[in-house]
């Protein structure tokens, strides 16, 4: 049997020459449990006549990634030979790189089509010995097998679907991106990304030294109007924005509810669900950057919206398909009136806001006033129990984990908010030895993250110019310490909607035999396997295909089992044995030291009304 190398000569297939290779890249990983001749078998009983190298690699490093499992040491193995195999595959002068990108031919108009921006170009070519000198290629083994291939999937910038970035050379093109001409800024960004200190969000990551360097996380857009015009004209908006890989938090309060009459036409209205139909249709159809990844619009109402349940219901599995929306994601901006009227079981009104003008654009005292004179002129659609509505709230939040609760505050109707993200990797920080955390070492990375955040704002792309009008009045920063690229319960999207959401997050029935984990990957957003625990259990010298086996059994916990001590017991408790009510008392303590809001999700195993709600009231 034959292969075919990368420069087309064909040779002949050699099982030890095969061994070799992926033995050639186990240094320092623990070989009493990585085999290197299973991976071979693997390979050799996939392969066909005339298969390429390049395949090859890739089942190797596929083989290597599915037996994780056994040990964390094979998602290092699979991540070198899938980093091992894109370095053979591309060049490795960032300049020649950036001149590629740069001088890119429309395939199909044959016209120039530069994938990054002239003045990038320009500023590569005028300092290319030191740019090139700076990188340092071997920081791409770092990355472990799923970020890379997270990198690889929707990162790396690509010509007619061949990746020609290497993840060092899409730091530096967004360092470039960022500080422009200044190039001492540009590599001190480099090298602290590509030592993992940091990271900035996907965006930037995408977007930054292209010719619309779109780099800003998320916008929250106001309905314009209640008419087709109105209606429209936000669609567009928010189509503009998923394209240049915002997410979009939206505000549909304004739209009348069904029933409603509409003058124009002497008709009466569908009301909110016909409308968010669209709108879902639309994040399907428009997806962040040319499908690097699926468009995400966030839709907020109040709880008086008469259309309520019906919003309600839009996730859930059950039910007509044509009343469903299940790609939104679902928020309540709430009045304190309604938590105030849960708490007392009081009477609570549903009104169309086109009959009840007034009540979307305001808050506390105010909407208090306004909400109650309407209600005293008989203008309620209906009347119920505050508690009934409440506990559709939280059977939705069991059942589909939304909607997010936010709690109604001002919002500016001329404006279109903006956020811009990075996240800082707070475990670079921690000394294991001395059991300490650099806080000088953090302090000076803040004023790093913040110094690139503030120039992101200015070279930004605005897809829409009220985007502009905002960021550049506001300039607001979000730094957080988990940017995760692909997280399970996707409360990604929840951060960059809107800032502030209660998300319910239920545990879902399902082993999963790999870590989903984030490009900076210092932690285990799933917890069935954890590469720390693992290597806890290697070392006492009882990780095993029976200890495996009874970790998945019990949905990844360890608490039931003897051979550990309550020390590490303590250690690896999953989320659902986490006390929630520590991470509310959490995000308490920290609500004082933060300008705006925060974000917080709770994890419940067996969620109950009366759970849920305590969390809440």
């Amino acid at each position: 049997m034959y292969v075919y190398k990368r420069d087309g000569r064909k040779e002949r297939v050699y099982f030890d020459k095969i061994t070799s290779r992926i033995s050639k890249l186990c240094y320092g990983l623990n070989m009493e449990f990585v085999d290197p001749p299973k991976i071979s078998q693997k390979v050799i009983s996939g392969m066909y006549q005339g298969v390429t190298t390049v395949e090859l690699d890739n089942l190797a490093a596929e083989t290597a990634a599915y037996l994780t499992c056994n040990h964390p040491d094979y998602a290092i193995l699979a991540a070198r030979i899938a980093i091992s195999n894109l370095h053979k595959e591309t060049t490795k002068q960032f300049s020649v790189v950036i001149q590629e990108l740069y001088h890119h031919v429309n395939p199909t108009r044959k016209i120039h089509a530069p994938l990054v921006s002239k003045e990038v170009y320009d500023i590569v070519m005028e300092n290319a010995d030191r740019l090139n000198s700076a990188i340092i290629y071997d920081r791409d083994y770092a990355y472990n097998y799923f970020g890379f291939k997270t990198l690889e999937k929707s990162y790396l910038m690509k010509i007619e679907a061949r990746v020609v970035e290497r993840p060092q050379h899409m730091l530096m093109r967004v360092s470039i991106g960022i500080h422009g001409n200044d190039i001492n800024a540009a590599i001190e960004t480099y090298n602290l990304m590509s030592e993992k200190y940091f990271t900035h969000a996907s965006p930037t990551l995408f977007n930054a030294g292209t010719p619309r360097p779109q780099m800003s996380s998320c916008f929250l857009v106001q309905m314009k109007d209640d008419s087709i015009e109105g209606i429209y004209d936000t669609i567009t908006t928010c189509a503009l924005i998923s394209k240049s890989a915002g997410g979009i938090g939206i505000s549909t309060q304004k739209i009348r509810a069904s029933g409603s009459y509409i003058a124009g036409t002497g008709g009466t209205s569908n009301g909110l669900v016909p409308m968010l139909r669209v709108f879902n249709d639309t994040s399907r159809f428009v997806n962040q950057g040319g499908g690097k990844r699926n468009g995400s619009f966030a839709v907020y109402i109040e709880p008086w919206h008469s259309d309520i349940f019906e919003f309600l219901d839009l996730r859930k599995n059950t039910g007509k398909e044509e009343i469903r929306a299940r790609d939104l994601f679902l928020g309540l901006w709430i009045p304190d009136l309604f938590m105030k009227r849960v708490e007392k079981n009081e009477d609570w009104s549903l009104f169309c806001p086109h009959e009840c003008p007034g009540l979307d654009s305001v808050y506390g005292q105010a909407f208090d006033d306004l909400f109650t004179k309407y209600e005293r002129e008989g203008k309620a659609r209906k009347t119920i129990k505050a508690q009934k509505l409440w506990l559709a709230i939280v059977d939705s939040q069991i059942e589909t984990g939304m909607p997010y609760m936010v709690y109604k505050e001002y919002t500016a109707p001329d404006e279109v908010a903006v956020c811009n993200l990075a996240s800082i990797s707070l475990p670079k920080f921690v000394n294991v030895k001395t059991k300490t955390f650099d806080f000088d070492k953090l302090h000076e990375i803040a004023k790093v993250v913040i110094r690139n955040l503030n120039k992101v704002i200015d070279k930004n792309y605005y897809p829409v110019p009220e985007a502009e009008k905002s960021n550049k009045r506001h300039r607001p920063q979000i730094l957080g310490n988990n940017e995760c690229f692909e997280p399970y319960t996707s409360n990604i999207y929840t951060r960059r909607v809107l800032s502030g959401e209660f998300q319910v997050v239920v545990m879902i029935k399902i082993i999963v035999l790999t870590t989903i984990i984030n490009i900076v990957s210092n932690n285990s957003n799933i917890d069935v396997q954890n590469h720390h625990l693992l290597n806890d259990l290697t070392e006492m010298g009882i990780w095993n295909e029976k200890m495996k086996n009874e970790i998945i059994a019990a949905n990844g916990s360890v608490q039931g089992f003897e051979e550990l001590d309550d020390d590490l017991k303590k250690l690896y408790k999953t989320i659902w044995e986490i006390p929630q009510r520590a991470l509310i008392d959490f995000a308490a303590d920290r609500a004082p030291f933060i300008d705006q809001s925060q974000s917080l999700n709770v994890f419940l195993s067996e969620p109950s009304v009366g759970k849920i709600s305590s969390m809440h009231l």
